[in-house]
């Protein structure tokens, strides 16, 4: 038997996240791409593997090691994600591509759409894996109710009556935070209470909406 007050969550919904996060990168249209991207889905899937090594089921681990790698991880996702937006935006602004970028395909709806598309969803996963680390100490530390002050008021927090005992916010939960806070632009059912997360919620949605506008009306003036 545990001696967590609260059952470790398991692994896989963000190791999941990760890979689909990894597949976008991938799969999009190859205009706006660095000549050495696929430098950031190795090195993603590398620093998955050792988390997944360091701690391969719930996560219980409380070793510095396994805490490390998963802020490298997300913060190498966290770069990829904004060096592909500056030249998303730098394509759209000017028509053309920065100078370390080398592509021989034009600028057409299809490639702006489906960059466009493959950046939002990386968005939402990225800020929903710092909205999962650090929030109340991160995984292990809302398994061990380490006492940290939460960062978000869930609705299970305003109507403990409703939820599960022993509740406690898991990956799934920080997704759908920033999955809403991506399409609405605000705060929908959960609210940021720390200040780190409204800054950090203000920064999705600052991403996502210039994502939104400008590839959308680019992708219709090019139609």
């Amino acid at each position: 038997m545990s001696d967590y007050p609260i059952q470790a969550e398991r692994r896989w919904p963000m190791a999941v996240a990760v890979l689909t996060a990894v597949a976008f990168q991938v799969v999009t249209p190859h205009r706006g791409r660095i000549a050495a991207w696929w430098l950031f889905p190795v090195i993603e899937v590398v620093l998955l593997g050792i988390i997944i090594v360091l701690d391969p089921r719930r996560i219980d681990a409380t070793s510095k090691a396994a805490r490390i790698t998963t802020i490298a991880l997300i913060a190498v996702m966290t770069v990829g994600t904004l060096g592909a937006v500056a030249v998303l935006l730098s394509d759209i602004v000017t028509g053309r591509l920065p100078w370390f970028v080398a592509s021989n395909e034009t600028l057409n709806a299809t490639n702006l759409l489906g960059r466009g598309a493959a950046l939002w969803v990386t968005n939402v996963i990225v800020f929903s894996l710092w909205f999962w680390e650090y929030d109340r100490g991160g995984p292990v530390g809302r398994a061990t109710d380490a006492g940290i002050p939460p960062a978000f008021a869930f609705p299970e927090n305003a109507t403990p009556e409703l939820a599960p005992d022993g509740w406690a916010p898991r990956y799934p939960d920080y997704l759908y935070l920033a999955y809403t806070n991506a399409t609405a632009f605000s705060p929908t059912d959960t609210l940021p209470v720390r200040l780190w997360a409204k800054m950090t919620m203000m920064a999705q949605s600052t991403l996502s909406l210039v994502i939104a506008i400008l590839v959308v009306a680019r992708a219709i003036n090019i139609l």
